[in-house]
Order: C-alpha cells, then structure tokens, then sequence
C-alpha cells in the first residue's frame, strides 16, 4: 500500500525514549494553524485545499511543516512501490525546506500547492495502462519549482541530505504534539496550542460550508482537553487521480 493510499502511518516504529530536537519557529510567524504535510498523503491534500478556501474566505496565516512519510515508515517492512513514492515525497520536502531556508514559509506553502495540482488533480489514462507511479515519474519538478515562482537552482536540494534534520525534527515533533497512532494531515493551532490529526475530509465543500467547518473546529481544538471525534466509515476521495 502506497503513501496515497493511507491516512494513518506507522509511527509506532519510530524511535521511543529518544530526546526529540525542538522544531525551531517558523519564518513570519506566528501563524493561526501550523500545518504538517506530506506530498505522498491524499488526505493531507484535500484538507490542504479546505485551509486555502478558509485563507481566502478569513485571512487566516498558514505556516507550513514537513511531516514525511518516508521517515515514520523507514524500519518497516513495506512494498517497493511506497519506499519509491515516499523517497519522492522526501526529496520534494528537501526542496521545500531549502526554499524556506532562502526564501520564507510562503515559498513552501507555493510549492507543496502546485505539486499537488501536476499530481492529485492529474486524471489517469486508464486505457493507456497508465499508474499514480507514471505520473509521478514523468512530474517537471524544474517546472514545478518555477511555477511557484522560485530560482531553478533549488532542484539541486533533493538529493541534499543535511535538510534531513530538520525534517526529521519536525516529523518527529508533529507525533509529539499529538500523541501516537494518528497520520496526516497534523495541524496545530497556533493561539490554543492544540494540535490534531485531520481533520479528514473525502471532498471540497463550498465556502461558505468550509468557513463555517473551521469556525467549528475552532470552537472545538480551543478547548484544550479537547482530543477525538471520529467514524471508521468515508466516502471515496473527490480527486481525479484516485477517479
């Protein structure tokens, strides 16, 4: 099972008992939510798209952190085909944090929307054989990196292994504000300090709906014994690659 096919992530077989590294402030912050993403995750795309709706509708200030996948999973015993998609996915979070080193958290949140866009809004040709692997091996990054406004040269980041820490850092510090046994998306808000696994959501509603959702929620996460609400059953994901 692929990243994109899973919402809850393995993260008992990350380290225990070992003194995490702080995750540092992010630049311009504070924000309203810290949100923590992997590319590999459909889930964290689609709720990704519900926080640009609420950014337009109320303005709220989004900081954007790295959750990988590749990390949580590395002593797991998983197919070929996820440790493919997840090394994808790190390398891309090198770039995005080699971006935000230089260039500021906006940058990262510019890059992880227009990969998504060549990626999760891409329909499949079926007919032709073609695969969610195919698509994400014929991705421009070049392009992707351009399209997001920024210098060419960070391409050269992805096979970059010193941002690694701070992924890790920040992989390891989003399983820590939540607890084990959750997945993506993580968002934290920033002004209760509570932080939460979702929410969880299979399509896009309209604004005014998806103001009123984060007004709601608000309400909740604010609280700060706040932890869970939850049912097993969902509907299928609204995106073309999954169509």
């Amino acid at each position: 099972m692929g990243p994109e096919q899973s919402v809850r992530n393995n993260r008992q077989n990350m380290p225990v008992g070992v003194v995490m590294a702080e995750i540092g402030p992010l630049p311009g912050g504070p924000y309203d939510i810290e949100f923590f993403f992997d590319t590999g995750c459909p889930y964290a795309w689609m709720t990704s798209r519900w926080v640009h709706q609420v950014i337009e509708a109320k303005g709220i200030d989004v900081g954007w952190r790295f959750v990988s996948l590749r990390m949580i999973n590395e002593d797991s015993d998983v197919p070929e085909s996820y440790t493919a998609a997840s090394m994808h996915g790190l390398r891309f979070h090198r770039i995005c944090a080699a971006a935000r080193e230089r260039f500021g958290n906006d940058a990262v949140g510019r890059l992880y929307t227009e990969n998504g866009l060549r990626y999760w809004e891409m329909s499949l040709d079926k007919a032709a054989g073609q695969t969610r692997a195919d698509v994400r091996a014929s991705m421009d990054v070049a392009a992707i990196i351009a399209a997001a406004g920024l210098p060419a040269d960070l391409l050269e980041s992805a096979d970059d292994e010193s941002f690694d820490s701070v992924i890790r850092a920040e992989t390891e510090g989003a399983f820590e504000r939540t607890g084990p046994d959750v997945g993506t998306p993580i968002i934290t808000y920033v002004e209760s300090g509570n932080s939460l696994f979702g929410p969880v959501i299979s399509s896009l509603p309209d604004v005014d709906t998806a103001v009123r959702f984060y007004d709601a929620l608000r309400v909740m996460v604010d609280f700060r014994d706040f932890s869970e609400l939850k049912r097993s059953s969902r509907a299928p994901l609204d995106l073309p690659l999954l169509a």
